[in-house]
């Protein structure tokens, strides 16, 4: 078994952790700007080996995922910003070792660029989107710590009623994946 005490897994919210088994959590909050705060402030306390991002996603009705289908982030596209790449990055890829890891721990999962924006629907060119991902794998790609962020879908992005999503079962899945996402990172980062 591998050294899990030196990967950190953050969520926007507790629903979508996992109980810790050797490894330590943090909630960072919904949307961007407390995702990227609170990750780079647990990184500066308490320096990672690896960050397994979290959560729960809507995915575009064309692609017609089911819910609680498991998406495995190879690239982060941010999407509120809008200006030039040469001010401030929109695109990050994933540390490929870590999607690696995630690809052996979720077989069945889909891998797909995820985008990130502060509201829903707020993505342009991405048939998944959250409203953290972005901002956790930027904090840790300025810290140097390698990072993945892996999701399960709960509703169509087109779905105004709420009513309609599926959070129970994408709550479930990810908590479900996150002990196996855990160890394949932890074995490749030790």
């Amino acid at each position: 078994m591998a050294d899990r005490s030196r990967i950190l897994v953050v969520a926007a919210t507790d629903r979508e952790l996992a109980t810790a088994d050797g490894w330590r959590t943090l909630v960072c909050g919904v949307g961007p700007v407390d995702a990227g705060a609170a990750t780079a402030a647990a990184i500066a306390v308490d320096r990672p080996a690896a960050i397994v991002h979290v959560g729960i996603c809507g995915a575009r009705r064309r692609r017609a995922l089911a819910p609680a289908t498991i998406v495995i982030g190879t690239e982060s596209r941010y999407h509120d910003l809008g200006v030039p790449e040469r001010f401030a990055p929109s695109r990050l890829t994933g540390d490929p070792r870590l999607v690696e890891a995630a690809r052996r721990a979720c077989p069945g999962a889909l891998v797909l660029a995820i985008g990130t924006s502060g509201r829903i629907g707020g993505t342009l060119d991405t048939d998944v989107e959250a409203m953290e991902g972005f901002a956790v794998l930027r904090a840790a790609q300025l810290a140097g710590v390698p990072a993945i962020e892996v999701r399960a879908v709960s509703n169509e992005i087109e779905e105004e009623d709420r009513a309609r999503w599926h959070f129970a079962a994408a709550f479930a899945a990810i908590v479900a994946a996150t002990p196996r996402l855990v160890e394949e990172v932890a074995l490749c980062v030790n």
